[in-house]
């Protein structure tokens, strides 16, 4: 299948704890012409550095691991960069990514950026009939290639292929077929 002209930044968060303003870690896969082209992550400073065990469990960053990394303005300032060449989100689970796009945004009283996103669950629980639509389950059952699961720069790659192989089995030509996964932000 031809992708030419298939563009999105896949993106992923990890949180210090229930709070969708606490980022802890941030993570895109920028795709061009439907091909993986450049993976990032950055270690983000919570606003009070507050860690919930259940958090910690969950990705293994601690406090100690964010102390000295930079607040969500720096790394948002450098995120946004790739935002302004490619407009185009996507997320597993975008209703929780995008919530912690929205809520940091808001907390530091930074502009919300005009954004289209696209959801791989949303568009996964379309496609398969499986019992369960995790991003490792998934990754798994179509060999993906997967790095550390919840850590955002390795999830966000694993969303990106998942959603190239979702376009594909789709039969896909352009993203805005796609309205039914797809949002504002």
């Amino acid at each position: 299948m031809e992708y030419k002209g298939l563009d999105f930044v896949a993106i992923d968060f990890e949180t210090a704890s229930g709070r969708r303003d606490s980022v802890c870690e941030a993570g895109i896969c920028v795709v061009r012409d439907g091909q993986i082209w450049e993976t990032r992550s950055w270690l983000v400073r919570p606003r009070d550095n507050f860690y919930s065990n259940f958090n910690i469990q969950i990705h293994g960053i601690r406090p100690e691991d964010t102390e000295n990394s930079p607040a969500f303005p720096f790394v948002w300032d450098e995120l946004s960069a790739y935002l302004a060449e490619t407009p185009v989100l996507v997320a597993h689970n975008a209703a929780f990514d995008m919530s912690c796009i929205r809520s940091s945004l808001e907390q530091y009283g930074l502009p919300k950026p005009d954004v289209t996103y696209y959801c791989s669950l949303r568009a996964a629980r379309h496609l398969y009939d499986f019992s369960c639509n995790k991003l490792d389950y998934l990754c798994a059952k179509f060999e993906i290639p997967m790095g550390a699961h919840h850590r955002a720069g390795d999830d966000a790659e694993m969303c990106a292929r998942l959603f190239l192989r979702e376009v594909r089995d789709a039969g896909w030509c352009e993203l805005h077929e796609m309205d039914y996964c797809a949002g504002r932000l």
